[in-house]
């Protein structure tokens, strides 16, 4: 019987220490490996395959895929984060860079755009796992498009079209698909080619958002009809924007580029939602704790501190999200000091992004061809025909004259 754990199990990893050097070999104990593999997670379907799969001696082998649509923005910390933890935990991980499912979403990524978006996410993921010291040798890429038009993957999509209706199909992509009055076709055949993807990249499970949750259940339903086997399915939940809704591409005031500058990142920090004393749906307060902490703890002290200099105070150092969601809720925290310190400690962690970029011609030609800057349309100012400048008269360039009643020149 497939079982589910739940947040009350997830986040028991708080102590395990991490060795991030050397060739990345299993240094942790079964107990500590399974720790790390559910911390931070909101919930995790059918761990025991995991736990069977690590008993064995083999490395899991997990997937996340990314539709290459929109710039990766420092949303993509949060699974970026969980991905660098379960490399540290000995798993492999596969990056799906999911182009056809790009094109498939209602057209996000025009088709002739997504495989130099596809070169332009690799560089960005690559990036930020390398900014929090990850070694990537445990980590493969995969283009979408590179099996996904194979005839073997095109005959088991016709199968699984034979089988799986149309409201199935649409309640399994509700979440992360477009809807529209009149969607196109493609929407229903995007969550088909997610779930297949678990069979033909061979993994042990796949890991994403809690928003994917349906087309996690449909996957394990849907695959065993083929004969396939079912996999784990590993959710982190949903971090807040800086407005409180989810950190989308499509806004620019919900989210951080990963390459905008210190004083924009500073700037939209500032301007982010943070009433004082409610935790629940804070954003920073929610970055603060998937983000900023994790990454602290893969490449540093694991503390994040809020400096109190200007109230000739000591500054407050947390190790973990309920002292400081504590804090916030009793006014000790407040958005006037939270803000300044999750702007330093964000822009410590783009520093390194930033520079990779910088000295990397190669991603900066690729992100030119990804996202071309869309031409200006110079306004052209319309100048108004003032006629002749008396009444009854002909009107410029040979126009013709106002008719009875109408002052010459009207618009």
């Amino acid at each position: 019987m497939a079982t589910t754990t739940t947040d009350e199990t997830l986040a028991s990893a708080a102590d395990v220490k991490l060795d991030l050097k050397g060739d990345n070999k299993f240094t942790l104990t079964k107990e500590e490996q399974l720790a790390l593999i559910r911390v931070n997670l909101a919930e995790f379907l059918n761990p025991e395959i995991i736990e069977n799969v690590i008993n064995e001696g083999r490395h899991p082998r997990i997937y996340w895929g990314t539709a290459t649509t929109g710039r990766p923005h420092c949303g993509y910390f949060v699974p970026a984060l969980k991905i660098a933890q379960l490399l540290a935990a000995g798993c492999h991980v596969v990056i799906l860079l999911a182009d056809i499912h790009g094109f498939l979403d209602n057209l996000k990524a025009p088709i002739e755009l997504v495989n130099y978006r596809a070169q332009y996410y690799q560089f960005c993921v690559t990036a930020i796992l390398e900014a929090v010291g990850v070694p990537t040798e445990k980590l493969e890429f995969v283009l979408g498009s590179s099996y996904q038009k194979t005839p073997e993957y095109i005959m088991d999509l016709y199968k699984l079209c034979s089988v799986v209706s149309e409201h199935d199909a649409k309640k399994a992509g509700a979440e992360v698909v477009k809807q529209s009055d009149n969607a196109p076709l493609s929407g229903l055949l995007y969550p088909i080619l997610q779930v297949l993807d678990e069979e033909y990249l061979k993994v042990d499970a796949q890991f994403g958002g809690v928003d994917q949750r349906k087309l996690f259940a449909a996957a394990k339903e849907w695959l065993p009809k083929l004969g396939y086997k079912e996999r784990a399915h590993l959710m982190n939940p949903m971090v807040p924007g800086l407005h409180g809704a989810k950190m989308s591409s499509s806004d620019p005031d919900s989210k951080i580029d990963l390459l905008d500058a210190p004083e924009v990142v500073t700037k939209k920090i500032k301007k982010a939602e943070a009433a004082p004393k409610v935790a629940e749906g804070n954003g920073l307060l929610a970055f603060t704790e998937f983000v900023l902490l994790p990454a602290s703890s893969l490449h540093g002290s694991g503390e994040f501190i809020v400096e109190r200099e200007r109230d000739g105070l000591e500054p407050l150092v947390y190790k973990d999200a309920a002292q400081m969601q504590a804090d916030y809720q009793n006014d000790i925290l407040t958005p006037q000091l939270l803000k300044p310190a999750v702007s330093k400690a964000l822009n410590t962690l783009l520093a390194p992004i930033q520079a990779a970029y910088q000295a990397n011609k190669e991603w900066r030609a690729i992100a030119l061809k990804a996202y071309p800057e869309e031409d200006k349309k110079k306004k052209v100012k319309k100048v108004k025909d003032k006629g002749s400048r008396y009444p009854g008269g002909a009107a410029k360039d040979g126009a013709p004259a106002p008719e009875d009643g109408e002052a010459a020149g009207a618009a």
